[in-house]
């Protein structure tokens, strides 16, 4: 599992926004930036939709005053992560489609959800600065506490 004081694993993402399809490397995304990356178990799924994106929405000017950008990571495809990024009015936070998990496997922060969706990711907050974790917080299975939005903005 990636550890504090460990760089960020080069991967390429896909993202939708207004202006259309992007392709982004880490490096692009989260190189000379302080960024806090969340990962959700899945777009529309209960705690995601309820709790974990909806606290980065709220707080999202809070972290922008702080300088840092926000990212939503799902092992989910770059169209579903737009849908949920629309319905949850999420556009202040950049969705990174973690499509066949290279990126959540490369940080050791995987779990397999066997026939109810496969590969996905742990719950998890991580704070990044210039590509260098810096804080890491990961949810015991079933918790939402460690790495809500409240508990990020206290870290930045």
């Amino acid at each position: 599992m990636i550890q504090i004081g460990d760089r960020l694993p080069e991967q390429e993402f896909t993202f939708i926004t207004e202006a259309g399809k992007h392709t982004a490397t880490s490096a692009e995304l989260f190189g000379g930036k302080k960024v806090v990356i969340f990962a959700v178990p899945g777009a529309f799924t209960p705690t995601c939709s309820q709790a974990h994106l909806p606290g980065f929405v709220v707080l999202a000017d809070q972290f922008r005053q702080k300088g840092v950008e926000l990212y939503c990571l799902s092992v989910n495809d770059a169209f579903v992560m737009r849908a949920w990024q629309q319905a949850q009015n999420a556009e202040a936070i950049t969705m990174l489609a973690d499509g066949a998990g290279h990126f959540t496997l490369a940080l050791g922060l995987d779990k397999d959800t066997g026939d109810f969706g496969g590969l996905r990711a742990q719950r998890f907050a991580l704070l990044a600065e210039d590509g260098v974790v810096t804080a890491l917080q990961v949810e015991a299975p079933g918790k939402f506490e460690v790495s809500s939005a409240e508990a990020m903005l206290k870290l930045v």
